[in-house]
Parts: structure tokens; C-alpha cells; sequence
């Protein structure tokens, strides 16, 4: 049920059976990533676990039990984990309709274009009391081996009995991709080499080194995917459009997936290799920069996820009825051969074959099904400029229900086994949606909606407009969180992955206007509470404009995040603040930016010196102290 925040000297129990109530540390929510599962009240966060919000991952991904289970351990018994099944209350009553033929989904957002002007994850923490938790940092584990995609053994009761994999053909690559690309001057073989190089393995993330490849920019995704039940396989053909911005004679895709069978460029067989996610591809005849380009990679085989330490399990996902992907940060490769990085966003087309009884939902707009014999084939376009870690596809059965919050088409879709929660899933969503777009400003996309599927990864991921929540039905803060992110890490996405706070600080700070806008507590009633904490509390460290890969998902990312946002409108005032926060949206919608950026704008705004206040809330080790 949903609860405002405690008093300072209560100590309730975590929130939210599946997801203790922190969206801020579980949006993946660790529950989820999507926030992390906030240091509940009297209760010190077990050390490693991812905080879930968006991508909230407390320092590791941890289980929704587990975590209760730590609370209660760490305070003395005296925090108790919410019974299982116990939700949060419906909010405000949306107009949703029951479960949708294909059809009335299609028809739903047909009629109305996205609004005119233009074309994230994890839960929300209860803010704990004033008193003293215990000191944060224990020892670092040593690294945890990453498992290579299908080697995970987190889902083994998802999976079912080892069975033999068929020989799934992959389908055909669309028509436009097997035309050659017009014949320019042959060149004599030796000529060849000495136009360009190959493309770079990797974009320099500092925590992703090899997310990402250099020497081209790709504009489109085509991904045409047959699943089989029986094997849990699938034959894909995904095709890529982009171009080049040096000459190539060789470039690099990231891909751990399955077996590869074909791969072309420009319709023209192409050589590959494969050395651990780089595939690399070289051309028939180098690219030259500025050459628009197709690439076509068809794989066959079982996708599956990737377990990596502190970053949990993710990627593609198997479940009881088909198989969902939540890919932050770097999971996309697991299923898709793409370039892995946030700052080459492009759009996608999804066309999915699965067996009668099963559907598929991807995000963006449903584009039809077609039935044929026993398969029925689901298209889905997403026309806005998307993150690779943010493209999503569900298989499974799934109760679907349609409606709008105002002109934007909300669909939504929850597994059977969370048939009770799909109407409260639907009106909360419309309820966040429209409350957030007078906060925020204009929607960024042409849809909205969500999916509860089963993996108990008990954690949330913000999708591009379709969050999933993979094991358990959200709460309003929940919501609240992930739609946040629709503006704040899915329209404007990073440009480097060290400014996660960018995305996750401003979903949780979000949780806190939800709050505050029903009166049940006021955005610095919460700041206020968690900054007496003490100077050891998780709260505070590591920085969150530089948490390190290991903490990518910490605690400190969503809380303190969210803190330094407020310290900001405290220092501005609520007209400049809210100015800032809108037009940092507007401005930067479809693309991808920095903290440099962002503060550089809440100077301009505001009219006031700001670098102090970013650099001590955002980069200095402890407790913030003067700024």
C-alpha cells in the first residue's frame, strides 16, 4: 500500500512486497534497476545490492527478499518486510480498457499524431529517519566474473529442460538491403588498403571501454525475430542503416550472441570475425566517409542474459512463457548486433514471429500482426531516436489493456500471473503521465504504457516508452520513477555513462514532487531526513557524478542524486528550478548530454554562480557540508 513518509523516529518496514519501496535504489529496481533499494527506516542496505530505480542497483543488484531480509537483520528485527502480495494503493481511476485485440491496440494510436512540436529505473526509497546507520563501506569483494550470455545459471527454473536447439533459418533480410550500393571506381586489390582503416573497437567510456565503435553512425535498427517455444531459439535478421563519418575498411558491431550465419554490407557478402563483443565486419570494398551504408547480420541460436557482479543479471531474459529484455547498461548485445552506446541513438522496426498464443510487444507503436498457419507475426516501430540499452522486446502471454492520458496512446501488459494488477497498472500510468508532463513539460514520445512480466529479477528498467517491471506489480512511485525517465534518460540520454546521475537522481527526485504534490510530504521534508543521516552512511558515498562502474547503481547515485537537485532549488528558487528542469528536457530532447551541460544551463537560467554547489554535491568525497 502506498504510505507517506515515516517520521523521523518511526521505523516501518520495507515497502512493497516484491520491491521495497525505493524506487530511487531500484529502478532496476533492485527491486529494480530503476531505483535501489533505499536504506529503509531503522535499516542499513545490504552492501551490494544494486539500488533500483531506473537502473537503480544498490552497489550490486539485490533480490527484493533479500534485501528485507538484510533490513531486518540490521535493525535489530525491528523492520519488518511487507507480507507478500501486498500492494500499493490504486491511484487516481484512468480510463483503461479491458484486454485488446491486436486491433483496438493498433486503432488506439492511429488517430492522434505525437503532440505537435516534435516527435530510464527503479523504486522509490522511504525516506529513513534521522538516526545512525551503520557505517556504509565494508571491504570490496573481489570481481565477479562475467558470465558470457546463456551461461547464467540465476534463471535456471525459468528455463526448463535442456533441449536440443533446431535449425532455425533466419529470416530474410528486408529487399532494400540486398541491393548493392552503386558501383563506384574499381580499384586494383592492393589500391584497397590504403582507403582508411578500420572503424575503432569502442567510443572511450571510461566505464564501458568497449561500448560503442568508432567511424560510423548509424540513423536505423530492422529486426526481424522468430522465436521458437519448444527450444526457446531464435532466428533473427537485423539490418542496419548507417553512415559513415571516415573512410572504413572495417568496422565493428557489439555482439555476444548466438552462432552468426550471414553478414553483408551494402548487399555484398562481407567477412567477419568475432573476438569476445566485437564483431567486426569488413566490407566487400572499403566505405568511404559519408557513404550511407547497410549492414545485415543473421544469427541463429538461444540468446541469454549476462550476469556481471555488481550489475546483475540482464540482457535477454528468459521467462516461464517466452523471454523479455531489460539490457541497461550494456545487455543489448546479448540479442543485437549494434552499436552500444547511448550516444548513438537511432530508431528501430521490430517484427516479431511467435507461436499462436503467445504475443509480442516491443516499444513504439504497434504497426499490425499478421497471422499465418501457426506463427503470428507482431510489428512495432519506435520513430524517436533510442539508446540501445532501452530497446525492448516481450514474448509471452499477456493480459493487454489500451486507453490515453490525454492524446498519448498508454498501453499496457502484465503476465498472467499479475492478471490482478493490470487495471491499477493502467490507471497509475495515465494518473504519472499527465501529472508529469506539467512538471516536466511536453511528452517526449508517441506512446507510453508498460509491462509486469515474471523473471524475479525484482528490479525495473525505463524502456523506451514501455518500462518493464520484471517480477512484481509497481506502486505509484514506482511509476512515477520510470515514466521520469521517459524525459530524463530516454529523450535526453547520456553522453557518458559516469553522469548516471543525470538519469536516476532526477526519476527519484521526481518520487519526491509525487510526494509532495499529494501533500504527503514535501520534496525537502525528504532532503532533510536523509541529510541527517551520518557522514558514513551509503547515502553519501561514493560521489554520484563519479561513482565508479562497481556503484554505477549505488545508493548515493539515486539519493544523493536527487539531494544535490534539491539543494539546487533551494539555492534558485522553485521558479528557476522548474524552468531548468523543463527546458533542460526541451532542449536536449532526442539526444544525449552532460553534467557540465546541465549545469552550464542552470547557470544560464538562473542567473547565479553555480559551480561550487555541483562540484561539492556532485564530485567531492563525504558528506556535502558547505556549498
Amino acid at each position: 500500500m502506498t504510505r507517506a513518509a515515516p517520521p523521523a523516529d518511526s521505523r516501518p518496514g520495507p515497502r512493497c512486497s516484491a520491491a521495497f519501496s525505493t524506487a530511487a535504489v531500484n529502478d532496476r529496481q533492485g527491486v529494480g534497476k530503476g531505483r535501489p533499494g533505499l536504506p529503509a527506516p531503522g535499516g542499513r542496505p545490504q552492501q551490494g545490492g544494486r539500488v533500483n530505480g531506473s537502473s537503480g542497483r544498490a552497489q550490486g543488484r539485490v533480490t527484493a527478499a533479500a534485501t528485507a531480509a538484510a533490513l531486518v537483520v540490521a535493525a535489530g528485527g525491528a523492520a519488518a518486510a511487507a507480507p507478500p502480495g501486498r500492494r500499493a494503493a490504486p491511484a487516481p481511476a484512468g480510463k483503461a480498457r479491458a484486454a485488446a485485440p491486436d486491433a483496438e491496440i493498433a486503432a488506439s494510436c492511429a488517430p492522434v499524431a505525437p503532440p505537435a512540436g516534435g516527435p530510464a529505473h527503479r523504486r522509490r526509497a522511504v525516506p529513513p529517519p534521522e538516526g545512525a546507520l551503520p557505517p556504509a563501506s565494508p571491504p570490496p569483494a573481489p570481481a565477479e566474473p562475467v558470465t558470457p550470455p546463456g551461461a547464467s545459471t540465476a534463471l535456471d527454473d525459468c528455463e526448463g529442460p535442456s533441449l536440443p536447439r533446431p535449425r532455425i533459418v533466419p529470416p530474410a533480410p528486408p529487399a532494400a538491403a540486398l541491393v548493392p550500393a552503386p558501383a563506384g571506381p574499381k580499384a586494383a586489390g592492393p589500391a584497397r588498403e590504403k582507403i582508411g582503416g578500420p572503424g575503432a573497437a569502442g567510443l572511450g567510456d571510461a566505464y564501458f571501454k568497449d561500448a560503442g565503435n568508432g567511424g560510423y553512425d548509424v540513423s536505423h535498427y530492422d529486426v526481424a525475430l522468430t522465436y521458437d517455444a519448444g527450444s526457446r531459439g531464435v532466428a533473427a535478421t537485423v539490418t542496419i542503416t548507417a553512415k559513415a563519418t571516415e573512410d572504413l575498411s572495417a568496422f565493428n558491431l557489439d555482439f555476444r550472441g548466438p552462432k552468426i550465419v550471414k553478414t553483408l554490407v551494402g548487399g555484398r557478402p562481407a567477412a567477419r570475425s568475432r573476438k569476445g563483443q566485437e564483431l567486426t565486419l569488413t566490407p566487400a570494398a572499403p566505405l568511404r566517409a559519408g557513404r550511407a551504408f547497410t549492414a545485415v547480420v543473421q544469427y541463429a541460436g538461444r540468446p541469454g542474459p549476462v550476469r556481471a557482479g555488481s550489475l546483475g543479471t540482464y540482457g535477454w531474459v528468459p521467462t516461464k512463457d517466452g523471454a523479455i529484455v531489460v539490457a541497461e547498461p550494456d545487455g543489448a548485445p546479448t540479442w543485437l548486433p549494434v552499436n552500444d552506446h547511448p550516444r548513438d541513438k537511432a530508431t528501430y522496426a521490430f517484427h516479431v514471429k511467435v507461436p499462436n498464443g503467445l504475443r509480442a510487444l516491443a516499444n513504439g507503436k504497434p504497426a499490425g500482426s499478421v497471422r499465418k498457419g501457426g506463427a503470428t507475426t507482431y510489428h512495432w516501430r519506435e520513430t524517436s531516436p533510442m539508446a540501445s540499452y532501452l530497446a525492448m522486446v516481450a514474448i509471452g502471454k499477456f493480459q493487454v489493456r489500451t486507453g490515453r492520458a490525454g492524446k498519448i496512446p498508454v498501453i499496457t501488459a502484465v503476465d498472467p500471473k499479475y492478471a490482478a494488477d493490470a487495471k491499477r497498472l493502467q490507471s497509475t500510468t495515465v494518473a504519472a503521465l499527465k501529472w508529469e508532463q506539467k512538471v516536466f513539460g511536453r511528452y517526449p514520445f508517441a506512446t507510453s504504457g508498460g509491462i509486469v512480466d515474471d523473471p524475479r529479477l525484482d528490479y525495473a528498467l525505463e524502456s523506451q516508452e514501455r518500462p518493464v517491471y520484471a517480477g512484481f506489480a509497481p506502486d505509484e512511485e514506482f511509476v512515477v520513477h520510470e515514466l521520469a525517465h521517459q524525459w530524463f534518460g530516454d529523450s535526453v540520454s547520456l553522453s557518458r555513462w559516469q553522469d548516471i546521475w543525470l538519469n536516476e537522481g532526477f526519476a527519484t527526485y521526481a518520487e519526491w514532487l509525487w510526494q509532495e504534490r499529494g501533500h504527503a510530504d514535501t520534496a525537502k521534508g525528504i532532503y532533510d531526513r536523509y541529510y541527517r543521516q551520518p557522514a558514513d552512511s551509503p547515502i553519501f558515498s561514493p560521489p554520484p557524478g563519479r561513482p565508479g562502474r562497481s556503484s554505477l547503481f549505488g545508493f548515493s547515485v539515486y539519493i544523493r542524486g536527487a539531494m544535490a537537485l534539491q539543494a539546487l532549488r533551494q539555492r534558485v528558487g522553485d521558479k528557476a528550478f522548474f524552468t531548468i528542469l523543463k527546458r533542460w528536457a526541451a532542449t536536449r530532447a532526442g539526444g544525449s548530454a552532460t553534467t557540465p551541460e546541465f549545469a552550464a544551463l542552470a547557470e544560464k537560467v538562473s542567473g547565479k554562480k553555480l559551480d561550487r554547489l555541483f562540484q561539492v554535491w556532485l564530485y567531492q568525497s563525504g558528506k556535502p557540508r558547505k556549498w
